[in-house]
């Protein structure tokens, strides 16, 4: 070899002013355009926080509204049966037998007309097998004619809220005779 010296691939260039500061203002721009886009998303991020917070009162207030006026669709139904029942009364001592139990069918025909708007439903179990989930057995009964745990009579209806149980019907409970 003569006095040269090849320079190896892995060896660091010189930095010159030139390139120095080439290198500082490509950082500097680097720099400005994350700065932008953390002030952006930083932005994004603040709106979305007040957004989720409006959503959170939104909600809330929703739901005392719904615990606090829940009743009125019910309410409503009911007037016109507290309507009829006032005058009932009202009218009792001028009115005879006949005429007041006219008013009560109307009566009760407006409170059941109120309580399938609201879809309250009443259960009359007479001949289904005794359901405990639905039916509270007040007394059991021999019987020839119906199947063991067979509703004989229904003492009291029940109802159902849109499928959900509000009272069971009370019954009385077919069982073998001894």
């Amino acid at each position: 070899m003569t006095g040269a010296k090849a320079s190896a691939p892995d060896e660091a260039q010189p930095v010159t002013a030139g390139t120095q500061n080439l290198d500082v203002a490509q950082l500097q721009q680097a720099l400005a355009e994350a700065q932008q886009q953390a002030s952006t998303h930083k932005d994004q991020f603040l709106r979305t926080a007040a957004e989720m917070d409006n959503v959170r009162k939104r909600a809330q207030r929703e739901v005392e509204n719904a615990s606090r006026y829940g009743l009125e669709k019910f309410a409503v139904e009911l007037l016109p049966v507290l309507d009829s029942l006032q005058s009932a009364v009202s009218n009792a001592a001028q009115a005879d037998a006949k005429s007041l139990a006219a008013g009560q069918e109307a009566t009760l025909k407006l409170l059941v007309k109120a309580f399938e708007r609201l879809n309250i439903r009443q259960i009359n179990p007479t001949g289904e097998p005794f359901d405990p989930d639905r039916h509270e057995a007040v007394m059991a009964q021999e019987s020839t004619t119906a199947e063991p745990n067979a509703v004989l009579q229904v003492v009291q209806p029940g109802f159902e809220l849109a499928g959900r149980l509000l009272r069971p019907a009370r019954v009385i409970v077919a069982r073998a005779p001894s």
